[in-house]
């Protein structure tokens, strides 16, 4: 694994502890589906709940990049989006 290029990428399951309420911390384990804008200012990782969370498995958690603590990356897809970054993104004329 090239860890210069380690991303977040669709598909990949991750773990991740959060803060929870007060002293406590928050485990999510699932399959990482996207971000999301909450609000106007705050972004969140889309992750698909495993079995591992009973009746809860397959419901999508919304975790706040701002309470995550640490990301254990479990099985990690390539990215098979193709990269924009590369082209030109103003009009020269």
């Amino acid at each position: 694994m090239d860890y210069k290029k380690v991303e977040l990428t669709e598909g990949s399951i991750y773990k991740i502890t959060s803060l929870g309420s007060r002293d406590k911390l928050l485990e999510t384990e699932g399959t990482f589906k996207g971000f999301i804008n909450i609000g106007v200012d705050e972004t969140g990782l889309l992750i698909e709940l495993n079995k591992n969370h009973g009746d809860m498995a397959g419901k999508i958690r919304i975790v706040p990049l701002h309470v995550i603590l640490l990301i254990d990356v479990l099985d990690a897809k390539t990215n098979s989006k193709i990269d924009d970054s590369k082209e030109m993104s103003h009009y020269v004329g």
